[in-house]
């Protein structure tokens, strides 16, 4: 039985397999229950293992090709990372975001409230996964992606992308000095904050709608959003700030992946 996941109808194409996945249908416990595929996590090594192959094996059931799964020490960055060869989770490079234009690679994108972002020109056959979170997307890892996307042959206006789970504006409290950063990097950024009325002082960010604003600014058109909040759905889905406000010790980390056959 293979663990549950979503697609976008607009990646839903001959030439390409993806899948953005939940925190169901895997073998870790506690904290970690179930799909936990974080090796940064103090989980079962062997359980993430376990997690990350069911989770490529439903993605790709159906393909007769050998897939590899590849996935980064995600730090926050704009780094984007042109993948032509696999590596070991061991060696994984620290970036944010892969880009690749060879068949059999499958790209990894994890989060725990962060966005993922899912792209792909079947034409061009070029695909590439972004770990959004306000960080990197302030630092502009969706347009940098973009860009390493074209260098492979892509053009933005046949870059098809989908945005899977995150924080909600509804779940995503910040201070003062958080909508500070933003409004000096940009005035216009302020339009993603609306004030918190019920604790003065305080806004609450809509980071799905800055994603979706930066593939547009790319040149990006063709954008689906799943719409699902990582926080509020505590069976579906690891979520980094539940766990901060439960004082848990640790979190898991759900999968979204995308290969080319």
């Amino acid at each position: 039985m293979h663990p549950p996941f979503k697609t976008s109808s607009l990646l839903t194409l001959p030439s390409i397999q993806h899948g953005f996945f939940g925190r169901e249908g895997g073998v870790s416990t506690g904290l970690y229950a179930s799909l936990n595929v974080g090796y940064g996590s103090q989980d079962s090594r062997e359980a993430i293992s376990e997690n990350r192959r069911r989770a490529l094996a439903a993605v790709t059931s159906n393909e007769a090709i050998n897939v590899t799964l590849v996935t980064l020490k995600q730090v926050h960055s704009a780094d984007v990372v042109t993948v032509d060869t696999p590596w070991t989770p061991e060696n994984a490079p620290e970036a944010d975001a892969l880009v690749t234009a060879t068949p059999g690679i499958a790209l990894g994108i994890q989060t725990a409230d962060c966005g993922t972002i899912l792209l792909a020109d079947a034409e061009a056959g070029v695909i590439g996964g972004i770990h959004a979170g306000w960080k990197g997307a302030l630092a502009g890892i969706i347009g940098h992606t973009v860009q390493a996307m074209q260098r492979l042959g892509a053009q933005p206006n046949n870059i098809r992308a989908a945005l899977g789970a995150c924080i909600h504006p509804v779940s995503y409290q910040v201070d003062k000095g958080f909508y500070k950063t933003f409004g000096e990097a940009a005035t216009a950024y302020q339009t993603f904050f609306q004030d918190d009325t019920e604790t003065p002082g305080c806004y609450r960010f809509d980071l799905p709608r800055f994603c979706l604003f930066q593939l547009y600014n790319a040149g990006v058109t063709q954008v689906d959003d799943l719409a699902q909040d990582t926080l509020t759905q505590p069976d579906v889905y690891f979520s980094y700030r539940r766990s901060t406000l439960n004082k848990e010790a640790d979190y898991g980390r759900q999968l979204s992946v995308i290969v080319l056959s």
